[in-house]
């Protein structure tokens, strides 16, 4: 009976767990595409009151793959207001995969649990798969007794691996995003690229300007760009490159790259893509550490193949 708020897009499984799921077990779901447009959101939650009790808000910000921004801060004052008049505070969670703890701090914005996999700049070496939750003990708790029934806790060498990487977690990820910068600013500059949603291009009276500076420390390392023209030439260009590896993953020392469209968001409906701005021509890119030229390099040969 209860429906999930959600900000849209959002990471592939999640999409996919949320609405192909869940409705299993009689949980609708409501989302709202643009995070940083309060009117957008208010007609999302009478939408999602129509269908039942709203029993959480969550949000992926930035998004997975669009860097899509949701204003935190709101989503707070929609759940208390929520609190107040329907008696029950659903809370907000949010996935902070993609600028991680380093970037970025939900918790401080209102969030009541921030999701994180493990899997990606925490871990950061492509070697463990894992998730985790950091949040308010009212809510953490409950997570933590479920787990513990289910008998889904780590293993102790993943968790033995995730200590590990937190020793380079910072280092990793301000190295990381150095060459972002770098490689964002040619792309941009690139006549085979229509576009790149680079956070670090937001500017004067975007509204996203403003949430991003109240909520991100730096720009992070992953975003997407387009490809001028469609799956072809973006399969094309793929195809041709030699140091960038071809991968779904993100968040490593070395530099993945994909097909959103065709790996990570294939489950959700082609329509929704359409509307989310993943289109045929998008390719996600995560920027490693390595010596920042190369990378430049290869994707300019690569680009020369479409």
């Amino acid at each position: 009976g209860d429906v999930i708020l959600h900000s849209s897009p959002l990471y592939g499984g999640t999409e996919t767990l949320i609405m192909k799921t869940m409705p299993h077990y009689g949980v609708e779901a409501v989302g709202f595409i643009d995070g940083c447009d309060h009117a957008a959101i208010d007609n999302a939650v009478e939408k999602a009151l129509a269908k039942g009790r709203i029993g959480v808000i969550f949000a992926e910000t930035p998004a997975n793959p669009t860097n899509a921004l949701v204003d935190l801060q709101y989503l707070k004052a929609v759940a208390d207001k929520l609190g107040e008049t329907t008696g029950h505070r659903p809370p907000v969670v949010v996935d902070n995969t993609f600028l991680g703890p380093v970037f970025s701090h939900p918790l401080q914005d209102g969030a009541d649990i921030a999701i994180y996999s493990l899997t990606k700049y925490i871990g950061g070496h492509s070697d463990l798969v894992a998730g985790a939750i950091t949040g308010t003990f009212e809510w953490a708790r409950p997570v933590k007794l479920l787990r513990g029934s289910l008998g889904t806790q780590l293993d102790p060498n993943t968790s033995w691996m995730v200590m590990r990487s937190l020793e380079t977690l910072t280092l990793r990820m301000e190295r990381a995003n150095e060459n972002a910068k770098t490689v964002a600013e040619f792309l941009s500059r690139h006549d085979k690229v229509e576009g790149v949603n680079y956070l670090g291009f937001l500017e004067g009276e975007d509204p996203r300007k403003a949430v991003f500076d109240r909520q991100c420390i730096e720009s992070g390392s992953t975003f997407a760009f387009y490809v001028k023209g469609g799956e072809p030439e973006a399969f094309r260009m793929l195809d041709k490159l030699e140091v960038i590896k071809l991968a779904v993953s993100l968040g490593g020392t070395e530099s993945l790259i994909s097909h959103p469209a065709s790996t990570t968001h294939s489950g959700v409906p082609a329509e929704i893509r359409a509307a989310q701005g993943v289109s045929d021509a998008m390719i996600r890119i995560s920027v490693g550490i390595e010596a920042v030229d190369d990378l430049i390099a290869d994707l300019d040969q690569a680009l020369a193949a479409v």
